[in-house]
């Protein structure tokens, strides 16, 4: 006979898995402004950057598993589903920066970020998975209103060619983070949330290396500032913060996950304001509190 989960327990759960969500959405915003001291500080590309990010965190996990003497998972749909995760990391990070390259940060950034939370909606409806509410919708059309004002207006020397290209990878960017999401809601028997990561990522990071080795190469100088710039990378925006966002993704709707994902740039222009010396227009302080507040109606209401 199934036994319901208490009312109280469920509630204690969903705030976890919230609040798990949030503080990883926060974390991915420390991934930018270090990412690039790390690009500036060493020479590598964007995509050995990445490369690198998915290495070290998957490397970091795995090791702090061993020590801890905790096993690897186990069994056919644990290893398939790691494989999964780790292929659309790989995807979505390689091309993400290949549309950077392609337009600039901010298509590529509004493109791939204000999409994932139309696509996993999308993905819920078709699936009957969860009734999209019309004030659902409306959040997503803030947020994304909010994105577009932050990131700000791609620049008009780009040719038709270039912005198709990206635009058309920013998107296929957010597919993968789409159906990373979307797949995260259904657990795993047996799949712990730190293991998951970790494999993901080493294995995410094996497809990476080859492409960023051919293309610009991942030879770079060690020094105490790079070493530890790249361990900041691979621990806090990559390894901490995934683990957060697979475990929230337990008790919380995938759109509701990926609309609070939003967070990232919103995090990201802060720290550059702040630390960075990048000055935020007006455009962008209206972007932010639109942002803002469509995260807190989306977490306040019953859309999870």
């Amino acid at each position: 006979m199934l036994v319901s989960e208490h009312p109280v327990a469920a509630a204690r759960r969903s705030a976890t898995g919230l609040w798990s969500l949030v503080l990883a959405g926060m974390l991915w915003g420390t991934g930018g402004p270090t990412g690039s001291r790390l690009a500036h500080e060493t020479g590598l590309s964007p995509l050995a950057v990445a490369a690198y990010r998915l290495a070290v965190g998957g490397t970091l996990v795995i090791a702090s598993l061993c020590l801890t003497r905790q096993p690897l998972p186990r069994g056919r749909h644990a290893w398939a589903r790691m494989v999964v995760n780790g292929l659309l990391a790989a995807v979505f990070q390689a091309c993400f920066f290949a549309a950077v390259s392609l337009t600039n940060v901010s298509l590529a950034t509004l493109l791939t970020i204000g999409a994932a939370p139309a696509l996993v909606l999308s993905a819920e409806w078709i699936t009957g998975r969860r009734r999209v509410s019309p004030q659902m919708l409306a959040t997503v059309a803030l947020a994304v209103s909010g994105l577009a004002l932050l990131v700000g207006t791609p620049s008009g020397a780009l040719t038709a060619t270039s912005e198709l290209a990206g635009a058309g990878l920013a998107l296929l960017s957010a597919a993968g983070f789409a159906t990373m999401t979307f797949i995260g809601t259904r657990p795993v028997a047996g799949l712990d949330d730190l293991a998951a990561t970790g494999v993901s990522f080493a294995i995410g990071a094996a497809v990476l290396a080859p492409a960023a080795t051919v293309t610009s190469g991942m030879d770079f100088v060690p020094t105490p500032a790079s070493v530890g710039l790249l361990l900041l990378l691979g621990t806090a925006p990559t390894a901490v913060a995934y683990a957060l966002y697979f475990r929230g993704l337990r008790t919380i709707p995938a759109g509701t996950a990926a609309l609070i994902a939003l967070l990232e740039p919103l995090v990201a222009t802060l720290l550059a304001t702040l630390f960075l010396g990048d000055r935020l227009s007006s455009p962008g302080l209206i972007g932010a509190g639109l942002i803002t507040t469509a995260i807190v109606l989306n977490t306040r209401g019953k859309h999870y």
